[in-house]
């Protein structure tokens, strides 16, 4: 009898263990998230549609110092070679600096002006490196003018929509970049009131970036937005709204890099709230304000997304944090124990 009841009660031990192993294989796994980091937010600064904030924080590398893609090419430090090869460029640091290359970066010239897609650092004296891109001009895939068809020749613009940034940082689709490039050139068309397409090129996002009517309204808002940061020696990035909406923020972990970067950064944002103005309301009256709580709550929720790892190099890692409203790409530098360089907070 005690034989019975101890088998009896043996089995059903067995069972129950075996019933809960069984639940805890089918439970799903708990999401990879991250603690929020700490931003203190200032702003809003405005002109017309744009609502600019300033990020503040401290320099997390030491005094670290990086060459800007912008800054290499002018200096002629850098050499970004033409392959034939749509998506895949060569870059090549001729320099003893490192270089910082941005993802959204436009190189201007060779068979197509081209963007590159990734953030990467170039090492000095890198030789030739492959580079991630995407074409920013459709059809030409010969010499422009007297521009050089072999390397390219300057990196003054960048993608100046969340779109397009979207289409060739995550989506990685070449017939996505092609359509926003058409959609950006339509609406800034449309708020500029005059064609911004090029002769030479009618596809090209560069000349259409180009575009004298374009600048010249884009350099309205640097007028009153470029200074904002000159009094402000800790501001390591900035978040923007445009017509009442969050858009997108960039974030470094140098006061320095950000600063070398900023007029461009800045430039391309004003030149996507240029494509959202209505023409016939060309001072808004937004129904919907951005506050800084919200700024700081927008960056919280990015950083709590499920996280993937990608290696774009051997030495730099790019990190995603995903959720149902925001993306969050993290450029971290492997060589520097995975230290975060750039964040970039996109609200889908």
């Amino acid at each position: 009898m005690k034989r019975t009841l101890f088998l009896s009660g043996l089995c059903a031990a067995l069972c129950l263990a075996l019933f809960s192993f069984a639940s805890a294989q089918r439970r799903p796994a708990a999401k990879p998230t991250a603690t929020p980091s700490a931003h203190k937010v200032s702003g809003p600064y405005a002109h017309k549609n744009l609502s600019v904030f300033l990020i503040h924080g401290s320099d997390q590398t030491g005094g670290k110092t990086y060459l800007t893609l912008q800054e290499a090419m002018r200096q002629k430090k850098v050499v970004v070679h033409e392959t034939k090869n749509v998506n895949q460029l060569a870059i090549e640091n001729v320099s003893n600096e490192e270089i910082y290359v941005q993802s959204g970066d436009i190189v201007k010239g060779g068979q197509q002006d081209r963007v590159l897609s990734m953030d990467i650092i170039v090492p000095p004296r890198s030789g030739r490196m492959p580079i991630a891109a995407f074409c920013v001009e459709q059809g030409r895939w010969s010499k422009r003018a007297n521009e050089g068809v072999m390397a390219f020749s300057a990196s003054e613009k960048s993608l100046n929509s969340k779109d397009l940034k979207l289409a060739a940082k995550r989506s990685q689709s070449q017939q996505e970049v092609w359509r926003n490039v058409a959609v950006a050139q339509g609406k800034l068309a449309k708020s500029v009131n005059a064609p911004v397409a090029a002769a030479d090129s009618a596809t090209s996002l560069q000349l259409t970036l180009e575009n004298k009517t374009v600048t010249a309204t884009a350099q309205e808002y640097m007028k009153t937005l470029t200074p904002i940061i000159a009094d402000k020696p800790d501001v390591i990035g900035y978040a923007f709204a445009i017509n009442g909406e969050f858009n997108s923020a960039d974030v470094y972990a140098s006061p320095a890099l950000f600063r070398k970067l900023w007029n461009k950064l800045l430039e391309a944002s004003a030149i996507e709230a240029i494509g959202e103005l209505d023409q016939h309301k060309p001072d808004p009256k937004l129904d919907k304000v951005v506050t800084v709580k919200a700024v700081e709550a927008t960056l919280a929720d990015a950083e709590r997304g499920t996280v993937s790892d990608k290696d774009v190099t051997p030495r730099v890692k790019l990190r995603t944090r995903e959720n149902k409203e925001h993306i969050l790409f993290e450029t971290r530098d492997q060589q520097r124990k995975e230290a975060w360089v750039h964040r970039n907070y996109v609200k889908k």
